[in-house]
Parts: structure tokens; sequence; C-alpha cells
């Protein structure tokens, strides 16, 4: 289902009203254009998916959730306990984040970790139109390396 919400840009030096997919990610939406391939998404989502495992996004200052339990599964096919799930993901996005590399690493975080959009992450860093693009490729290719993604 999509959630479509109005906003207001301007097309060809006048202000038009166009339909947004808020429930759209900037990844979803660039790989949709092609503007990134199937193995630059993938190696995002990923990224994405350790930055939200291990809580990096900003929270409320209390928890809410119920105390859990002290019924931790032991043995080779136990899952984690959520505190040591929480920093496994938090060392894979650090080690994916320093294979990016400084600069790269930047963009990757405000467009694939905040859902930043292209235009709002080049704007915030003062970097040219369609800078973030190539930026933002070149980060994606490095990651999807670092998790060994075939090409």
């Amino acid at each position: 289902m999509r959630a479509l919400a109005k906003a207001r840009t301007v097309v060809g030096g006048e202000v038009a009203e166009v339909f947004v997919n808020i429930s759209e990610s900037p990844l979803g939406w660039l790989m949709r254009r092609g503007l990134i391939t199937r193995r630059q998404y993938d190696a995002g989502e990923q990224l994405r998916g350790n930055f939200h495992i291990a809580c990096l996004g900003p929270s409320v200052t209390m928890r809410w959730e119920a105390a859990g339990h002290n019924k931790v599964a032991r043995g080779p096919g136990a899952a984690l306990d959520p505190t040591l799930a929480q920093i496994a993901a938090k060392q894979r996005f650090e080690a994916a984040v320093t294979a990016a590399g400084p600069g790269l690493s930047d963009m990757l975080w405000r467009v694939v970790c905040a859902g930043d959009g292209l235009a709002d992450a080049e704007r915030a860093m003062g970097w040219p139109v369609r800078a973030g693009k190539v930026v933002l490729g070149l980060a994606l290719d490095r990651i999807a390396d670092h998790y060994g993604m075939a090409a």
C-alpha cells in the first residue's frame, strides 16, 4: 500500500503540486528510475538494516518496552539475545562505513540511513547538483564489495 502526500516543487520555473510516495525509500526511488543497480540497492538495504538493528537512529530518552525475561537460548542454533544482536549489527555497520571511506560515507549515511533525498543531501553538504549521485554510487559499490556481493 502506498502512502501518498502532496508536495510542492518547482518545475520549469513554476510551482507545481505533485504526489509523493512517503513510504518509498530514496534507494528504492533511485533503483526504480535506473540510477543505481540492484547490487547497489541490496548493499544499501543491508547497511540500512544493520543501522536499524543497531538502534543508531534518534530515539526518545526512555524505553517503553516491557522488561524482558531472562530466558536466553543457548547452544549452536540459538539466536543472539537482543543486546548481542545490536552490538553485532553496530560492528557490521561500522565496518561497512569504514570500507566506504571518508567523504563517501557522509552521503551514504544521509541517503541510506537518514532517508534524505539526493538533492537534500547535496544541499546540506554544500555540493553541486548531481555530485551526490556519483558519490553515492561509488559508496554503494564499495560497501557491496565489502559485503562480498557479486558484480
